[in-house]
C-alpha cells in the first residue's frame, strides 16, 4: 500500500500531493455541481409558480436535467481518456458554472428547461473525469474511505444548496441563487495551477481514437452491468432526495426555512454515512458495504415516510441518507475499480450517467404519483422497490477490491460482471 510519502516510481513525484490536490478537487468538483442540481429542487414550487406551471412539470426540469447527463459523460469521458483527465475537467467545470449563471436569467419555462438540459451535460461530465483522476491517484489501501470522501461532495453540495435557500431565497427569492452556482469557474483555476495528470493514463492512454474505440467496444458486458447498477443506485438516491423538499411541504406544510433544515441535518448524516461504509468497504468488500447500507435503509422507511411526530421525522431523515449515501459511498472505488484502465475516464461515468437516465423519470413518477396519494406513500412505494433491486444487483457483480491500477495487463472483464 502506498504511503502517504511513497514516491511513484514512474514519475517520482510525491503521491502525497498528486492524490491529495486530485482527491480535493474532485470533491469540491463534485459538491459545487450538486449544488447547482439541487437548487431547482428546493426552489420547485417558486419556479412552477413564477412559470405558472405545476409542481410536475417543473420536476420535468429536473428529469430533463438527469436524462442529458449521459451526452456529458460521452463527450468528456472520450476527451478523459484521449486527452487526460485534467483539460476535461477544467472545460467542464467553466462550462456549467456558465449555464448554471444563465438558469437564474431564464424569461420563461421553455429557455429554463433548455438551460437546465444544457447544466445535465456539464454534470454528466465532471463525475467520471473527477472519479478517475481522484482514484487514480488515492493508494489502494484507503481507497475506500476516500471514495466515501469523493461521492460524499454530492451530499456537502446538497447541504450547501440548503443553506443557500435558507439565506438567499426568503429574501431576494430563487434567481440570485443561481448567480452563486457560478462559483465552480474558479475551481478550474485551482485545478490547473495544483493538480497534476493521472499517471495511469499517461501509461495506458491510446495512441490514436481508433484504438480508444475498439478498447471500449470490447468491455461492453462489463458496460451493460455498470449501467444497471447505477440506475438502481440512482433510482435509490434521486427516489429520496429530489423530491424530498416538497414532500416536506406538500405534507407537512414546512416553511422554506424549516424545509432547508431539515434537509441540510439529512445530508449531515449523508456525509457521515458515506464516508463510514467507505471506510467499510475497505475491510469488509465493496458489495458486501453496499448491500448492508441498502438493507437498512429499507428498515428505515418507515420512520421516515411515515412517523407522527416531528421528532421521529427528523431521525428518519438522518437515518435514510446516513444509508442511502452509505451505500453510494463505496460506489466511486467499486466501479473504477472494475473498469480497465485505458477506458477508466469513459466507462464508469457513461455508465453512471446511462444509469441516471435510466432513472431519471423518478421525481417526475413520484409527483405524479402523489396526485393520487400522499407524498409520503408514493415515496415509500419507489423507495422498498428500488432498494431491494439495487441490494441485488450489486451483490449478483463481481468486485476487484484495492486492485492495482496501471498494471501491465489488464484483466479480462469483457466477461458478464456476475459472479459464479
Amino acid at each position: 500500500m502506498a504511503g502517504t510519502d511513497s514516491i511513484n516510481p514512474s514519475s517520482g513525484v510525491r503521491a502525497s500531493r498528486g492524490h491529495r490536490s486530485a482527491i480535493l478537487a474532485s470533491f469540491l468538483g463534485w459538491t459545487l455541481d450538486a449544488f447547482d442540481f439541487f437548487l431547482v429542487v428546493f426552489a420547485l414550487t417558486a419556479i412552477a409558480k413564477d412559470f405558472h406551471k405545476t409542481d410536475a412539470e417543473l420536476a420535468l426540469t429536473i428529469t430533463i436535467t438527469l436524462a442529458f447527463r449521459p451526452v456529458g459523460a460521452f463527450i468528456f469521458g472520450l476527451m478523459a481518456d484521449r486527452y487526460g483527465r485534467k483539460l476535461p475537467l477544467m472545460i467542464d467545470l467553466v462550462f456549467f458554472s456558465i449555464v448554471e449563471v444563465l438558469s437564474g436569467f431564464a424569461p420563461n419555462y421553455t429557455v429554463f428547461l433548455i438551460l437546465r438540459a444544457l447544466f445535465g451535460i456539464g454534470m454528466g461530465g465532471e463525475w467520471g473525469v473527477g472519479a478517475s483522476l481522484a482514484m487514480e491517484k488515492a493508494p489502494k489501501g484507503s481507497r475506500g474511505i476516500l471514495s466515501g470522501l469523493l461521492q460524499e461532495g454530492y451530499a456537502t453540495g446538497y447541504l450547501l444548496a440548503a443553506v443557500c435557500y435558507f439565506f438567499v431565497f426568503p429574501r431576494w427569492g430563487w434567481r440570485p441563487m443561481f448567480f452563486i452556482g457560478g462559483l465552480p469557474a474558479l475551481l478550474a483555476l485551482f485545478v490547473r495551477a495544483n493538480v497534476e495528470e493521472s499517471e495511469v493514463w499517461q501509461r495506458t492512454r491510446h495512441k490514436d481514437w481508433s484504438s480508444l474505440g475498439r478498447g471500449i467496444a470490447s468491455h461492453w458486458k462489463l458496460f451493460l452491468y455498470l449501467t444497471l447498477l447505477m440506475a438502481g443506485m440512482n433510482f435509490v438516491s434521486h427516489g429520496t432526495q429530489d423530491m424530498y423538499p416538497t414532500f416536506l411541504q406538500r405534507d407537512w406544510g414546512f416553511s422554506p426555512q424549516k424545509r432547508a433544515a431539515l434537509t441540510a441535518f439529512s445530508m449531515v448524516g449523508a456525509i457521515i454515512g458515506g464516508i463510514s461504509f467507505g471506510y467499510l468497504s475497505d475491510r469488509i468488500g465493496r458489495r458486501r458495504a453496499i448491500v448492508i447500507a441498502l438493507v437498512l435503509a429499507i428498515a428505515v422507511i418507515p420512520v421516515w415516510a411515515f412517523s407522527p411526530a416531528l421528532g421521529g421525522l427528523v431521525v428518519g431523515a438522518f437515518a435514510m441518507q446516513f444509508m442511502v449515501q452509505g451505500a453510494w459511498g463505496v460506489i466511486p472505488a467499486h466501479i473504477t475499480e472494475l473498469s480497465p484502465d485505458n477506458v477508466r475516464g469513459f466507462l464508469p461515468g457513461f455508465a453512471y450517467q446511462c444509469g441516471v437516465l435510466i432513472a431519471s423519470s423518478v421525481a417526475y413518477l413520484e409527483a405524479v404519483l402523489a396526485t393520487r396519494m400522499s407524498y409520503a406513500k408514493s415515496m415509500a412505494i419507489v423507495a422498498v422497490i428500488v432498494f431491494s433491486a439495487a441490494a441485488i444487483i450489486a451483490w449478483l457483480g463481481r468486485e476487484r477490491h484495492a486492485v492495482d491500477f496501471g498494471g501491465t495487463a489488464e484483466p479480462d472483464l469483457a466477461e458478464p460482471a456476475l459472479s459464479a
